[in-house]
C-alpha cells in the first residue's frame, strides 16, 4: 500500500516538472522567415511522450492521469498573477495553446482504449 501512495506522488512529481519545465519553455520561438513555436512544440511531445508511455506501461490508466493531473495542476498555477504582479502564461496564442492542450491530450490519452488484450478474430470459410 505504502509503494502505490509513493508511486502515485512520483507520477505527480513527474508531471508537475514536465508542466513546470514547458511552463517555461512554451513561449520559445526561432525564426527562419516565419516564427516557429520550438518551446511549445517541445513540451506538448515531452507531455504526450510521458502520458502515451505510462498509458503503454500498464493495464491502468491511472498513472497516466496522475501525471496528467500533475501538469495541468501546475499549468493552471502558472496562470495566476503572482504577489509581483506578473504571469508566467501570458493570454497570447502560445499561452492559450499550452493551457488547453494538456488537457485535451490528457483526455485523449486516457480515454483511448487498451487494444493489446484484443485478439483478430479468424474467419473461417
Amino acid at each position: 500500500m505504502l509503494s502505490r501512495i509513493l508511486n502515485g506522488v512520483l507520477l505527480l512529481l513527474a508531471g508537475a516538472v514536465i508542466g513546470g519545465i514547458g511552463t517555461v519553455a512554451h513561449q520559445i520561438t526561432v525564426t527562419w522567415g516565419v516564427s516557429i513555436p520550438l518551446g511549445l512544440i517541445g513540451s506538448l511531445l515531452a507531455y504526450t511522450a510521458l502520458l502515451v508511455g505510462l498509458r503503454l506501461l500498464g493495464r491502468s490508466r491511472v498513472p497516466a492521469l496522475l501525471a496528467a493531473i500533475g501538469t495541468i495542476g501546475v499549468v493552471l498555477l502558472f496562470t495566476q498573477q503572482s504577489a509581483g504582479g506578473s504571469v508566467l502564461i501570458p493570454n497570447d496564442l502560445l499561452g492559450q495553446i499550452w493551457l488547453v492542450a494538456p488537457i485535451l491530450i490528457a483526455a485523449v490519452v486516457v480515454a483511448w482504449p487498451d487494444v493489446r488484450g484484443r485478439r483478430p478474430v479468424a474467419v473461417s470459410e
